[in-house]
């Protein structure tokens, strides 16, 4: 329960910190179609940091507790925003284009969390 809160606590300060950098310190860097796929890392990271708070609040004991569903969305949620988002980041920052085949991995790694969500409300519900 207290990783997965702290470590949506710490996704969510870095999408802050790292949407905050691009606006300022990279705006003369990126080029339009790179600041679009730097915002979309920085919103999916946002949005699942979002979704690990969720997961830590869902396994407290009042709640469900720590059940196994929601360990594994926990991992897939840290370990999404690392293939989705950084791949993007690096991909508006580098321009490297085949970056984009890892894209794919972290975005099956959101949705196998969120179906670990899914099943764990309605089992135990």
């Amino acid at each position: 329960m207290k990783g997965s809160i702290i470590s949506g606590a710490i996704h969510g300060f870095l999408a802050v910190a790292l949407g905050a950098f691009a606006a300022h310190a990279l705006k003369d860097i990126l080029d339009d179609y790179s600041t679009g796929i730097w915002d979309t890392a920085i919103q999916y990271q946002m949005f699942h940091a979002a979704g690990l708070i969720l997961v830590g609040i869902l396994m407290s004991k009042a709640i469900f507790g720590e059940v196994k569903q929601l360990k594994i969305a926990m991992i897939c949620f840290n370990a999404g925003i690392v293939f989705f988002a950084g791949s993007l980041m690096v991909l508006a920052f580098t321009g490297i284009g085949v970056l984009g085949a890892i894209t794919p991995i972290g975005g099956v790694l959101f949705l196998i969390g969120w179906i670990m969500i899914i099943t764990t409300v309605v089992k135990k519900a």
